[in-house]
């Protein structure tokens, strides 16, 4: 049945608000959003009335691997299907909080997105990577453990793939493709829960990097970069780079560049205040690591909002039960780095299929032929900034169409 959504505001996702609108949906698609006068007369619809509606959100930057603590090295133990089953629960719980799609850059959201699209469980819309590129001893390897172990779990857990010169990063590209991975996610500096490397240092050579975008770019596929330091960051923009993941150490330069060459950043700021929140529960060194970064990257955010570096909204979240649900609290750290409220609310709809590449969907707006993918709260959130991050303020979810809250 066709559903009419009538609104006291309709936030478009890119463009202005719109006071009394309305929203179509039939088949899957919206027919029609704009305002109420303007809207085609009614028929045998289900009405929903209701004081804000706006597109489905969008999270660019998270991880569904079911781990229960803020430790990678969990992965060592963790029972796959446990892990799984934690990740249902996990994408249920994003949903409900009004995320409609979710972009995965490492994890088992590539295998989860059929039991998604099959309608047996209840989620996003999940774009994955598959497993994350990394270099031997890079953000990607469990540094403790031995090699051939480190092997072992990160295949079955569909988390890493370490790969070393030119003829393994193809592989390991082409091993992702074949799980019709719909971007390729690389680790191009070192990071903060992995315990040696250094979250400056660049990882994976300039060569690497130029095979990895190009393999990647015959199968039209995106190349997300995991970067906190600067040399990582403007390696990976040369090699070809569509998105800078975190961006911790991004300065003018580094922000200069990504506007010339068109890249996108998903900064990720709710993931290094969430994780700075539980200094009893990380190891050691990552709580370190993330003390060190923490300043700069909220400097770095800064830079890129005043430059005008396109930028999507990402949490980096991934620990189980825990952060899933109050996705859209990234909004309110755009906001804090120089966004307006509805440039943040871009960036979280309008901008985030973009972060795909050749592979975005007609998703993110309000626009007729687009995906219905709606949302809508108990209030407007451009007068109630509380909204953001509370799953219970969002009063409805339909996802292409189909109803879920």
């Amino acid at each position: 049945m066709a559903t009419r959504i009538v609104a006291e505001v309709l936030i478009p996702g890119r463009g202005d608000p719109i006071d009394g609108g309305t929203v179509l949906m039939d088949g899957g698609e919206i027919t029609y959003a704009g305002p109420t006068a303007d809207a085609p007369a009614g028929g045998d619809e289900d009405l929903i009335e209701v004081p804000a509606v706006m597109p489905g959100l969008w999270d660019c930057h998270a991880h569904f691997v079911g781990l229960n603590q803020p430790n990678i090295e969990a992965f060592a133990t963790a029972d796959v299907v446990t892990a799984a089953a934690r990740a249902v629960d996990d994408a249920a719980r994003c949903i409900d909080a009004g995320v409609t799609s979710v972009r995965e850059v490492g994890g088992l959201g590539i295998r989860l997105a059929a039991a998604i699209a099959e309608g047996r469980m209840s989620g996003p819309t999940i774009y994955g990577a598959g497993r994350i590129l990394s270099t031997t001893g890079g953000h990607g390897d469990l540094h403790s453990l031995p090699l051939d172990f480190v092997h072992e779990i990160t295949c079955n857990h569909s988390f890493s793939i370490l790969c070393d010169g030119v003829p393994e990063v193809l592989k390991a590209v082409r091993t992702n493709l074949r799980s019709n991975a719909r971007l390729i996610k690389i680790c191009a500096s070192g990071g903060v829960m992995s315990e040696i490397d250094h979250p400056v240092h660049q990882q994976f050579s300039d060569e690497e990097l130029r095979a990895i975008v190009e393999e990647a770019g015959r199968a039209e596929r995106i190349v997300a970069a995991h970067c906190h330091g600067k040399p990582g960051i403007m390696a990976a923009l040369k090699a070809g780079c569509h998105t800078i993941e975190h961006g911790s150490f991004l300065d003018e330069e580094a922000a200069d560049l990504m506007v010339q060459k068109n890249a996108m950043f998903v900064p990720t700021r709710f993931v290094v205040d969430a994780l700075l929140g539980q200094a009893d529960l990380l190891p050691r060194y990552a709580y370190e690591k993330g003390l060190m970064v923490a300043d700069a990257h909220e400097q770095a955010m800064k830079i890129a909002v005043a430059k005008g570096v396109r930028i999507a909204a990402g949490c980096d979240i991934f620990v189980s039960g825990q952060m899933y649900g109050a996705n859209s609290r990234e909004v309110i750290h755009l906001i804090n780095a120089g966004m307006t409220d509805l440039e943040a609310i871009e960036a979280i709809t309008a901008t985030a299929p973009e972060t795909l590449g050749p592979q975005a969907p007609n998703s993110g707006q309000l626009r007729a032929g687009f995906d219905a993918d709606v949302i809508a709260f108990d209030t407007n959130p451009l007068d109630d900034r509380s909204v953001w991050g509370d799953p219970d303020r969002v009063t409805h979810v339909w996802q292409r169409g189909t109803r879920h809250k």
